[in-house]
């Protein structure tokens, strides 16, 4: 493991934390999802770090990945849909047109993020239906659980789909440096040192 493959898991994990928490909750922390909506767009950042913005602004997602690591403060439903995310990546690399699709896609999406502002209901409209259109037509789907009363309000399930979107971009991340699911299991506790080390240089950054 190294602080690249702890960054980019640490999107994947923020990604699927905050579209579990719209779910539940009809809502979620604003600046976290802005963080992990403008990765998608930023597709030749120089660095892992680069991609995200800066390391303050995957705080969430370090915290739900220690939370992770450590047995005893899991959500296993973030964690089921982090797996799912790592299969349906697998699944997306070997379907290319899908995978042209989804970037011609991405790139009308930054021509409204241009025009409208990223955090416009258009641009999320946009990214949810690239979504839908693309990575819910391969297996295996990733289901989200939640509130149903919050699940029937079109506003959220968008926000929830622009954050899976993001959440597959982490995935694709985390694969192109490396990353590998069973580097969890065996790199467990050097993960988990890597993220608690991250977490707290981003926190003295922020005082």
């Amino acid at each position: 493991m190294n602080e690249e493959r702890v960054l980019s898991l640490a999107g994947l994990f923020q990604a699927c934390a905050l579209a579990q928490q719209l779910a539940n909750e009809g809502r979620c922390d604003e600046g976290a999802m802005e963080a992990s909506v403008a990765s998608v767009f930023r597709i030749d950042a120089p660095s892992v770090v680069g991609v995200y913005g800066n390391i303050s602004n995957v705080r969430i997602g370090l915290r739900n990945l220690i939370a992770q690591l450590d047995e005893s403060d899991r959500d296993m439903a973030v964690t089921r849909m982090v797996v799912t995310v790592m299969r349906l990546e697998r699944s997306l690399s070997g379907r290319p047109e899908l995978l042209n699709k989804l970037q011609q896609g991405i790139v009308a999406a930054q021509r409204q993020v241009e025009h409208f502002g990223q955090n416009s209901s258009q641009v999320t409209t946009r990214l949810a239906e690239l979504y839908a259109s693309t990575l819910s037509t391969l297996r295996p789907r990733v289901m989200v659980s939640g509130d149903p009363q919050q699940l029937q309000l079109p506003a959220v399930v968008e926000k929830v789909r622009s954050n899976l979107l993001a959440a597959v971009r982490s995935a694709v991340l985390w694969r192109q440096v490396g990353g590998r699911q069973w580097q969890l299991l065996l790199y467990r506790r050097q993960c988990s040192m890597l993220a608690r080390g991250l977490l707290t240089g981003a926190t003295l950054d922020n005082r």
